[in-house]
């Protein structure tokens, strides 16, 4: 709540100064302060997000809770930026240079972020039925007695979670992903068609863009020719909208890394951001944190780092091992650490059913969002242009 109420405070004295002012080119002073209180909101705010959490709802980074308190940083940025630049404002300010070439550029980072918002939520499409063949296996093993027959049905289902998610999340990986599936299947004495038709469905699931559609790229195209403004530049309108243009960058590579999204190999973990902005210090931490995280699991071709995700895949291993030893029955001691590992697979379950479907709507939220707010801007770039056509 403390960031919505900092948030309403910045918009209304923007909205109180820009009304009491008919012409914002002698203002400049009220300019310098608004963007610094701009600045100062960013940097607290990704500073938060790189704190560690003080509760259960907070969530370690990474986890669902934490990229649905990242959506809310972006709305809430993104929200103080398009007061910053418009409201009350000249439509001409922002058609007369450098503006009248950063803010189209900016407009079409817009786009390509709003391709990266399709593609999460597709990817969350697929974390959601992660969580279904994981919650089929807690089933299986809460069951008590606990036989032979219920344990092959877990393996089953964790052999067909453990390879969806080990599969490289890249256009022209399919051949290599089902290869991988049929000699995993054999080698655990698991028929390959049903491993073939769980990676399939995980395709279909997640594969909801183009085909020739790259994440990665995508990435990279937002980050194409972001260049900090320097000299009377860095005090004027191209500041904030340098700034925005970094945060959704940001953002959208963290939810890149963090949710299975179509081909992201070679994801870039350099940022075109300096270090010395006192607004992005959090923001740059926070990259290195988790492209750290990032190099360790591409080399794996792993579905993302969404910490859910990470937590499952590594009690689905550990699972997997149980039954390919289990015999019946088994010792009371190694069924007791077994449903200590079930207990923690049904809470992470728990946690994806309550998180997700929000988290998706917060995705489509955003989306919305960003298109009215790109609208907008075209409105006040199409009213500047007239209003500075020469006279015929």
């Amino acid at each position: 709540m403390g960031a919505t109420d900092n948030q309403g405070s910045f918009l209304n004295r923007i909205s109180i100064r820009r009304n009491q002012v008919v012409s914002m080119d002698g203002n400049h002073e009220q300019e310098l302060e608004d963007l610094e209180h701009f600045q100062k909101d960013v940097a607290d705010r990704f500073s938060d997000l790189l704190s560690p959490p003080e509760d259960y709802h907070s969530g370690p980074i990474l986890s669902i809770a934490w990229v649905r308190k990242l959506l809310d940083v972006f709305l809430c940025c993104e929200a103080e930026f398009k007061a910053v630049l418009l409201m009350g404002r000249d439509p001409s300010q922002i058609t007369k240079a450098p503006l009248d070439r950063l803010v189209p550029e900016f407009l079409d980072r817009v786009v390509k972020a709003l391709d990266i918002c399709n593609a999460v939520s597709h990817g969350i499409e697929s974390v959601r039925h992660f969580q279904k063949l994981a919650e089929i296996a807690v089933s299986a093993l809460e069951q008590r007695p606990l036989g032979d027959g219920q344990v092959r049905r877990a393996k089953r289902t964790l052999l067909s979670l453990v390879t969806a998610m080990a599969v490289e999340d890249k256009e022209g990986g399919a051949n290599k992903a089902t290869e991988r599936s049929w000699s995993f299947g054999r080698r655990q004495g698991v028929s390959a068609p049903s491993k073939d038709r769980a990676v399939g469905h995980f395709r279909a699931l997640s594969w909801g863009m183009s085909k020739g559609w790259s994440a990665a790229k995508q990435i990279q195209a937002i980050s194409s020719n972001l260049v900090a403004p320097k000299g009377n530049e860095a005090s004027g309108l191209a500041q904030p909208v340098y700034i925005m243009s970094a945060i959704m960058l940001s953002v959208m590579w963290m939810l890149v890394t963090a949710i299975p999204c179509q081909e992201r190999t070679g994801l870039i973990t350099h940022f075109p951001v300096p270090r010395n902005l006192s607004w992005a210090q959090s923001m740059i931490s926070l990259q290195e944190k988790i492209a750290e995280e990032w190099k360790k699991k591409e080399k794996k071709g792993s579905a993302g780092l969404l910490e859910e995700m990470q937590r499952m895949e590594k009690l689905g291993q550990s699972l997997i091992e149980f039954a390919d030893s289990f015999q019946f029955p088994a010792e009371a001691e190694k069924l007791e650490e077994v449903a200590a590992q079930v207990a923690e697979l049904a809470e992470n379950c728990r946690r994806m059913e309550e998180g997700l479907v929000p988290l998706q709507l917060q995705i489509r939220e955003l989306f919305h969002r960003v298109v009215r707010s790109r609208t907008e801007v075209l409105e006040v770039l199409d009213q500047g242009g007239k209003h500075s056509a020469p006279i015929m």
